[in-house]
């Protein structure tokens, strides 16, 4: 799966492979991707969140060796006739912008969702719906709490009116959760905008962010253009909304499956 990373090729005449350096993409300091890799992706020198594919987002929030992915069969139709929209979506490596299985976080059984921002800006169509209902009715018969990790853009619009009745669908699947006394946890990275920030991103019993992810409707040039005001500094980062209630915490990319499992221990304790 694709990790938004810019590797430096290295000749094999200095003795090193092809890929064994990083370039952070703020900065442009050189890391050796080993210890990049170490720490989370966040560049040491500059504090810059590189965005994560759903393979190794995965891999930094669930117990090793846990993870079980389930409904990777389903694939999205080109309803519309979109042009140019059949093809991509044959081309794609990944078949949609969500990854969703079953797992363990800190011993706890869980169902889990990941979106993918580097498929089509981690759209959500009619694939990325179904697979959460799909995920949060499995959690309801085996009784596991529900964690999902937005990246996204927002809706489809290569699916049209399909793509926006998932956030009626997704809604609907969340209070059916709840309902049953179930947990959802809402992880919000750069960027969660459009129609998942309006819809199950930001309908969590806890929503937690990265730092300094983007995290909106409509972004903040849109508004701007819209309202011909000047937006305060820092507005829809992710600390202005923890700052103003929108979000609950904001929690750094090592801490966040240690802080997720505390959530995981209060909520199956209750």
């Amino acid at each position: 799966m694709v990790v938004e990373t810019e590797v430096v090729e290295v000749t094999e005449k200095k003795g090193f492979p092809a890929g064994i350096w990083t370039k952070c993409k703020k900065c442009d300091q050189i890391l050796l991707q080993k210890d990049f890799e170490e720490n989370f992706m966040v560049c040491p020198k500059c504090g810059y969140y590189t965005r994560l594919g759903s393979e190794k987002r995965i891999e930094f929030i669930v117990d090793k060796g846990s993870f079980k992915e389930l409904y990777a069969n389903l694939k999205p139709i080109d309803f519309l006739n979109f042009p140019g929209y059949g093809n991509k979506i044959k081309d794609m490596e990944i078949k949609d912008a969500i990854v969703t299985g079953e797992a363990k976080i800190s011993g706890y059984d869980i169902l889990i969702a990941v979106m993918d921002f580097s498929f089509m800006g981690g759209s959500m169509g009619s694939v990325v719906g179904e697979k959460i209902v799909r995920t949060i009715e499995r959690a309801i018969k085996k009784k596991c709490h529900v964690v999902i990790v937005s990246a996204s853009g927002g809706a489809r619009m290569q699916e049209g009116i399909v793509s926006l009745m998932q956030m009626g669908k997704t809604s609907a699947a969340l209070a059916k959760l709840a309902d049953r006394g179930l947990a959802y946890i809402s992880v919000l990275t750069d960027p969660t905008t459009g129609g998942v920030a309006a819809s199950y991103a930001m309908l969590g019993d806890v929503n937690i962010a990265e730092p300094k992810a983007l995290i909106g409707f409509a972004g903040p040039r849109v508004i701007e253009q819209t309202i011909r005001q000047q937006l305060p500094e820092g507005f829809q980062l992710s600390e202005f909304l923890e700052k103003h209630g929108m979000v609950d915490l904001v929690v750094e990319r090592k801490d966040m499956k240690e802080v997720i499992a505390k959530f995981l221990k209060f909520f199956s304790n209750k």
